[in-house]
């Protein structure tokens, strides 16, 4: 690989963090391409070379910004030995984690599905994509953990991975609108004491 592929794949990958973080900030339709570019200190044709329009750069956000980091956070529940444990520990990462930054942006993942997802198709996929992958993913580590009798046998993994996700995302979109962290940290709780529950005796 050339240094001058490098460069440009370094200057893609900074593109994609600055533009990420706007859209953080004040959503996609009110992100702007000029700030970006100022932010960076790049051209305006750095910024089309990669990406050749707004939404095409709001898309890759989603496909290889957000959703990798996204996956990388929850597939080590998929690999522990312990995956409920696993599970539970994430969540409560999730928690300790809540900050007045967080509880006044609320999740990136979340805001794109409730600003774009009636307006653009493309994010309403992406989104969803995102989502079920998630779902996916727990679902698979309770299986696991359900067949190593870590976890009681009548709990329905699919169930619980669906009430996780929308617990965690409605906590945070409650918390963003009352700019209240307790709203958030009440649900996970509740969450996390019935995930506790699941757990069988030694």
């Amino acid at each position: 690989m050339t240094e001058r592929v490098v460069q440009a794949e370094h200057t893609r990958e900074r593109i994609l963090e600055s533009a990420a973080d706007e859209m953080y900030r004040v959503g996609y339709q009110a992100a702007s391409t000029a700030s970006i570019l100022k932010r960076l200190g790049i051209s305006k044709g750095a910024l089309y070379h990669h990406f050749p329009s707004k939404q095409a750069l709001g898309y890759a956000v989603l496909d290889e910004f957000l959703a990798t980091r996204h996956a990388q956070h929850w597939d080590e529940a998929l690999r522990s030995d312990a995956p409920l444990d696993a599970v539970i520990a994430q969540l409560e990462s999730n928690c300790a984690q809540m900050c007045q930054e967080r509880m006044r942006h609320g999740c990136p993942i979340n805001n794109l599905a409730q600003e774009m997802s009636p307006l653009d198709e493309g994010f309403r996929e992406r989104v969803a994509a995102i989502y079920r992958r998630w779902q996916q993913t727990l679902e698979r580590a309770l299986e696991r953990a359900r067949e190593f009798g870590q976890m009681r046998p009548q709990a329905d993994p699919a169930v619980i991975a669906a009430m996780i996700v929308a617990t965690t995302q409605g906590a945070v979109g409650m918390a963003k609108n009352s700019l209240d962290e307790t709203v958030f940290r009440q649900a996970l709780a509740g969450l996390l004491a019935y995930l506790r529950s699941l757990k069988r005796a030694d």
